[in-house]
């Protein structure tokens, strides 16, 4: 698989096979990722990796967690601005309504879609879960760089045959799982990720979403 198929192939899935993916296979994977661009060559990010029981375990403690306060936000960053203006509102509301018309879940509907938002928590279905950090002394940069290697793992995934979802669910959750985690005060989480193989019978994993075209977030300046 060449570069530019793996970037159109990869897509966000949420509904994954009961098939094992081994540590070697994720070594070999982050082996892989590790080569991402990073300013200074800081390489700023920390991986953990979640599988077999201890994947297990994270999920029922954070099931336990919204059991015990299913409004708490734990976030410490917000994953989107409070007040999202346009295009931004409109793309982020359509991506949404096509992904429960694929399930069949319409607007009014409202505890089947609560239902579905938390199946983020157990991954949706997919044996390994992946979470990012950042020390706190790093800034927006870092951050970018951040995403660089998330995004080149999910390509470099994408080329082993493996499905992903990244997860900024997660944040809301961002205590009960740092804690899991074992995160020093320095380290600051961001997000999670789904990796696995994808269910190719799950309607949901027919979405695609849209994307804008190059002149609408383009300038070109030739003279």
């Amino acid at each position: 698989m060449n570069v530019r198929d793996a970037i159109k192939t990869r897509t966000s899935i949420r509904a994954f096979l009961d098939k094992p993916v081994s540590e070697e296979q994720l070594r070999e994977l982050l082996d892989q990722a590790r080569w991402a661009p990073s300013g200074g060559n800081l390489q700023p990010w920390r991986v953990h990796v979640v599988m077999g029981a201890g994947r297990d375990r994270l999920v029922e403690t954070v099931k336990q967690a919204i059991a015990e306060n299913p409004f708490a936000n734990e976030a410490e960053l917000a994953i989107y601005p409070e007040k999202l203006s346009e295009p931004w509102r409109t793309r982020r509301f359509e991506v949404g309504e096509e992904m429960y018309a694929l399930l069949g879940i319409p607007r009014e509907d409202k505890p089947a879609r609560i239902q579905h938002l938390m199946r983020n928590y157990e991954f949706f279905g997919a044996p390994v879960g992946l979470f990012f950090s950042v020390g706190r002394q790093f800034d927006k940069g870092q951050w970018a760089h951040l995403g660089m290697f998330m995004q080149t793992l999910a390509l470099c995934a994408t080329d082993m045959g493996f499905a992903t979802c990244m997860q900024e669910a997660w944040a809301a959750r961002a205590k009960t799982v740092s804690a899991f985690l074992g995160l020093k005060d320095h380290e600051q989480l961001y997000c999670g990720m789904a990796l696995g193989y994808a269910d190719p019978s799950a309607k949901v994993n027919e979405l695609r979403s849209s994307r804008a075209g190059v002149d609408d977030f383009t300038t070109f300046i030739t003279e």
